[in-house]
């Protein structure tokens, strides 16, 4: 890549001196921070904790007053975790402030400092006017700190610095040694910087002479005292947390040097913010857990990784950095710039003490990002021979990155923290933590993702729309939903089930449905149990926890549908279910956030403004989503808006001004789409609601079951001209229907004894006795005959309950599930069919089948007059002849004429064309084209 851009000298970004100043870079570069992947400041690769937001989202009310001057809260908490008395404890600014502070008060005339070790030591303490004696650690000992080697050298009036872990080396010191070289040394003071001793497992604190803080042991009753009255400590929770903008930092020292220190401190030195997050931080050890996990298992692989290149030394680590030499020693600053044409920013180390030009060091960050630093090293000092296996990062023009949070980083599109680490038990122990482990394959396609605010707030329109206009553009894309939650189900043309949503996206891409598409279908049939189909399978009936226990396996299976799609198409369309703001939802998540932070995929926020509220949802969402959520959303669309958009700009420019993300679009209400919706919501909320036709028509009612399925089986109707269809639920509504149609469900028994408890069984028998047709479809059909069993409690518990008697024929549920593609005629009219069955029962009759297919097999039943009857076959109107044919008999039945031709083709190819050219006109489509990278 040739590089235009100008050049800062890694060692002049700032007069600091110091690692991750990236806003100095940023700036010298005409950059955002966003764009910038800083390995020169040692933060948590966890991330921030998920309680960051809202404590400081309920804080900021309590902003019109001035913070607590004693951080009463604060210092008590730390005094409990660490067993001390609260007068030792001082909260500052950051312990930058206390360390800058600390040496003009202690009346010491020279200070030792172990060297190499972070810089502003020795700047403090000569400008607190005192002599600097380097203690020189070696290499050659892994610049391990010898406390016996340094007591001759003690003594007295004098103060000895010592940071555990050392930055840069991350040498770790004995607390133990450190405690007993204090109490043989009283007249010296020994300040010991633990800033990053939180990232070390069984790590110890000096001050209190114990094992690790925990609130825990803050109940014991332990009384609270020092190691030893002559040891100082520093204590940073910026870095530990990733809230280094925030600053906040401790120091526990003997009382009269605390008191000393808190009168030579400026008031309100710790913010309301601050103080709040450090209470919270204190109090959160499953976060400390976790991330000390996390960067024990980052820290071993990238170690391994980088002793792979041979121009590489690599200094052991306890902390999360490393220190690393050149082996030929030769100057790092060449490579450091050669980095940052990359956008890869490292800590050269030339300005410590004790080290020469040759060492740099690198933060320990998320895996991919290790991963993106692993392949720059490589082809820049191995340029011929080095070539990344493990390689998951996509070539990307560079740009500013998704949003505010964008992880888009010059040459690399950088995945988020990818899926959490398994603890013993196999749940997730990262609430948003990145594995070391690779967890992904190279992917193909360009990942693009619609999520929504809610249920039904257009994600599979929008998803089919978009596959619709690339197809139109040339592209080849495929749609992709990990987990759907649907009782319309479809059949594949090998025999297995996926949601129909997919199957509709698929026909937008002009793609035969495939059960990769959707590797994992929920279909409800309780209030708390689901059928799990998996690749188009069902394993099983599972209530919530079984899920939850089940649901790694299911995550595997959307992973590996997902990577085996990635590599035969250009762009893969991801749609999400719901909303990623179920806080209660998100630890299992596989279809929203956790799927996208697979694919790398960046998000569109999808929001129904016709149900109000959409801004409100736009910026709560984001407020509800952790920090590596956040990141990945890319911008908003306003879905089912009626009136102009152009009135829409001030509450636009309101949630940009929030949020950091812009609405790329306002998409207008598009009523009678002509498409499959995707679940019973809008069924239920009144899909086929229409007026009466003026002219000729039949009325068809459709029973409205508790568990329908495939209610897509009505869709050809509610298009036709002479046809009212409605939907109905209590029996005083059924009126005087000509037809009345019982479709699909998912749990035949408790439907219908639902129909019975209210009434609709009995009158649905009257209709029929009164001449009315009366159709059944799948559980439907079964509803019509005399008995339904269920003995392996299938659907029900419940073995088994009467029918509606209007067809001798019984059901029985098997345990396996006959999905299969069919095609066939209509016996009685002749007329050609097709569809798909789903379906457990096995129905017996005496009565001949009234469909023939063309493998030999019969389906359905009728009575003797044709106007009891039903089969399995579901998308039966689907035929454009046999459905007016249906639609004639029965204005025959009640005296109109028939109607010639097709007045109403079920054709969905004008559909997805309008519903393109609506959507293209109303989205920012360079946005999106950029957003995928094409």
């Amino acid at each position: 890549m040739k590089n235009t851009m100008p050049f800062l000298p890694p060692s002049q970004l700032a007069a600091t001196g110091h690692g991750g100043n990236v806003h100095a870079l940023a700036r010298e570069m005409g950059l955002n921070i966003a764009d910038l992947l800083d390995f020169s400041a040692n933060i948590n690769p966890m991330g921030p904790p998920e309680w960051l937001r809202p404590v400081i989202s309920r804080e900021v009310e309590n902003l019109v007053h001035y913070p607590d001057p004693y951080a009463s809260a604060l210092v008590n908490a730390i005094a409990a975790r660490y067993q001390v008395p609260e007068e030792s404890v001082v909260v500052a600014n950051g312990t930058t402030e206390l360390l800058y502070q600390l040496p003009k008060l202690l009346g010491c005339d020279r200070a030792i400092i172990p060297c190499p070790s972070y810089i502003d030591y020795t700047r403090v303490m000569e400008l607190a006017g005192m002599t600097v004696h380097p203690f020189l650690l070696t290499a050659e000992r892994g610049f391990s700190l010898s406390l016996q080697e340094l007591s001759p050298l003690l003594t007295g009036g004098e103060l000895v610095v010592i940071g555990t872990p050392n930055n840069p080396t991350g040498a770790l010191v004995d607390p133990d040694q450190i405690i007993a070289l204090a109490k043989a040394h009283p007249a010296t003071l020994f300040l010991v910087d633990e800033a990053f001793l939180d990232f070390v497992e069984d790590g110890r604190n000096v001050a209190a002479g114990h094992g690790r803080p925990s609130a825990a042991r803050a109940m014991d009753g332990r009384s609270a005292a020092l190691a030893a009255d002559n040891i100082l400590t520093l204590h940073s929770l910026t870095k530990f947390y990733a809230i280094p903008g925030l600053r906040l930092g401790f120091g526990i020292f003997s009382l009269p040097i605390a008191r000393l220190l808190r009168e030579h401190l400026p008031p309100w030195t710790v913010n309301t913010l601050a103080q709040a997050v450090g209470v919270r931080a204190l109090a959160d050890e499953e976060y400390g857990e976790q991330s000390r996990a996390l960067c024990r298992e980052l820290r071993t692989v990238f170690v391994r990784e980088l002793r792979q290149i041979p121009a590489l030394q690599v200094f052991d680590s306890s902390a999360n950095y490393l220190l690393l030499r050149l082996v030929d020693g030769s100057n790092a600053e060449p490579l450091a710039r050669q980095l940052l044409e990359r956008r890869i920013m490292i800590r050269t180390c030339a300005n410590y003490t004790g080290l020469d030009a040759s060492y740099f060091r690198v933060a320990v960050r998320t895996a991919p990002e290790n991963e993106a630093l692993l392949q720059a090293l490589g082809e820049i000092l191995q340029p011929h021979s080095f070539k990344s296996e493990k390689n998951s990062l996509t070539p990307c023009g560079g740009g500013l990155g998704w949003g505010g949070d964008s992880h888009e980083i010059g040459m690399f599109q950088l995945h988020p923290p990818p899926n959490p680490l398994p603890s013993r038990e196999g749940e997730s122990i990262g609430k948003n933590s990145g594995s070391a482990k690779k967890t992904s394959v190279p992917k193909k396609a360009h990942p693009l993702m619609f999520q929504g605010t809610s249920s039904n707030a257009g994600k599979s329109v929008l998803t089919a729309a978009l596959c619709r206009i690339l197809l139109q553009d040339g592209v080849r894309v495929a749609p992709f939903k990990a987990q759907n939650m649907s009782l319309n189900s479809f059949v594949t043309h090998d025999g297995l089930e996926m949601g129909r949503a997919q199957v509709v996206q698929a026909q937008a891409a002009r793609l035969d449905p495939d059960v990769r598409m959707n590797p994992v279908l929920l279909k409800p049939n309780s209030d708390t149990g689901s059928q799990v189909i998996i690749h188009g399978r069902p394993v099983g009936n599972m209530d919530v926890l079984t899920y939850l226990r089940y649901k790694e396996k299911a995550r595997q299976a959307a992973h590996a549908s997902y990577d085996s799609l990635a590599a035969e198409y250009d762009v893969i369309l991801l749609e999400g279910a719901g909303s990623p703001g179920e806080v209660n939802l998100k630890r299992h998540d596989i279809v929203n956030m956790g799927m996208a932070r697979y694919t790398q995929a960046p998000v569109l926020l999808v929001g129904d403004i016709d149900r109000g509220g959409v801004y409100a949802s736009f910026v709560g969402t984001m407020e509800v989503l952790n920090e590596w959520e956040r990141a990945l959303v890319a911008g908003f669309v306003v879905n089912r808006f009626r009136g102009q958009a152009e009135l829409l700009q001030a509450a636009h420019d309101y949630v940009l001004a929030h949020t950091g993300r812009e609405v790329l679009g306002v998409v207008p209400y598009l009523k009678n789409l002509g498409l499959p919706e995707e679940d019973s919501v809008s069924f239920k909320e009144g899909l086929f609601s229409c007026d009466r036709p003026t002219g000729e028509h039949v009325e068809i009612v459709v029973i409205s079951l508790p568990h329908i399925s495939n209610f897509t089986d009505i869709e050809p109707l509610a298009a036709e001209p002479d046809v009212y269809l409605r939907v109905v639920e209590r029996a005083e509504d059924l009126g005087n229907p000509q037809a009345i149609i019982l479709p699909g469900s998912k749990n035949v028994i408790y439907d219908l004894a639902a129909l019975a408890s209210c009434g609709l069984a009995a009158a649905i028998q009257r209709k029929a006795a009164e001449g009315c047709e009366i159709v059944g479809v799948c559980g439907g059909y079964q509803m019509l005959g005399t008995t339904i069993e269920d003995p392996l409690a299938i659907e029900s518990n419940k073995v088994s309950i009467a029918g509606l008697g209007l067809l001798a024929m019984t059901t029985v549920l098997a345990a396996d599930k006959k999905l299969t593609r069919q095609q066939g005629v209509h016996t009685e009219s002749s007329q050609p069919l097709h569809g798909y069955e789903i379906h457990h029962g096995r129905t017996q009759s005496s009565l001949p089948p009234i469909l023939a297919f063309t493998d030999g097999s019969g389906c359905g039943a009728s009575n003797a007059f044709g106007q009891i009857w039903g089969s399995y076959l579901h998308g039966i109107f689907d035929s454009d002849r046999f459905r007016r044919w249906f639609i004639n008999r029965l204005r025959e039945r009640h005296g109109l004429s028939p109607l010639s031709g097709i007045p109403a083709p079920y054709d969905l190819e004008p559909a997805f064309d309008r519903l393109a050219t609506t959507v293209r006109e109303s989205v920012d489509m360079n946005r999106i084209y950029q957003l995928l990278r094409l």
